[in-house]
């Protein structure tokens, strides 16, 4: 069953504090990043606050309102990457697409946003800007060791019918397309995430 982002106000200790982590199934905080803003799809950007990584999850917690803070569970990031291209989004960040109910998933226009409430079960895009670019590289690595940790719970029955393809062969297949958006990390041979659902490919690690 597919979660994707939810709402998450569970924390613990003075002023901002942090988030309350299921410590008896064994989730450990990897990560704390201050000064973050998040952005939902086409939406403004959240006030900066701060960026919890965690073994199971992803959390941002508002450091002016307690009482606002969203969550996305690793298993639910179908894709993360780092996007340095101003031209697909101003600011240095980590972009993440999130799974959803597929009869929930629309695009991030007015249909995500009722009322003036944002309805999180329509989100499949997040951007994670910190105010620090050059701590883009270390937030990636993390997110690439977490994901590693939450393997689609069925991978290892169909390990025979995933594909997952080397960079040159992606670049081969790219080859003729000019002004492309997307460019290959470091190491793109390990998927994360959800597999394609139209393909049996899993989806690789990218750097737009």
């Amino acid at each position: 069953m597919v979660v994707g982002l939810r709402n998450f106000t569970e924390r613990v200790g003075d002023g901002a504090g942090q988030p309350v982590l299921d410590a008896d199934n064994g989730e450990e905080l990897m990560h704390v990043e201050p000064g973050v803003a998040i952005v939902f799809g086409s939406h403004p950007p959240e006030s900066p606050g701060t960026l919890f990584i965690s073994t199971k999850q992803v959390i941002w917690l508002s450091d002016v309102d307690r009482a606002k803070g969203y969550a996305v569970d690793f298993l639910s990031v179908s894709l993360h990457a780092i996007s340095r291209d101003p031209e697909a989004y101003p600011s240095p960040c980590i972009y993440t697409q999130i799974e959803a109910e597929e009869d929930e998933a629309h695009s991030e226009g007015s249909d995500s946003e009722c009322d003036g409430t944002l309805d999180l079960s329509k989100i499949t895009e997040m951007r994670l800007i910190p105010s620090d670019p050059s701590q883009l590289e270390t937030l990636f690595e993390i997110f690439c060791g977490c994901a590693e940790l939450n393997p689609e719970p069925n991978d290892e029955e169909e390990e025979e019918h995933n594909w997952i393809f080397s960079a040159d062969q992606m670049e081969d297949d790219a080859t003729g397309e000019e002004n492309s958006e997307w460019h290959f990390a470091n190491n793109p041979s390990h998927p994360i995430g959800q597999s394609n659902g139209h393909h049996d490919l899993a989806q690789p690690m990218l750097e737009v």
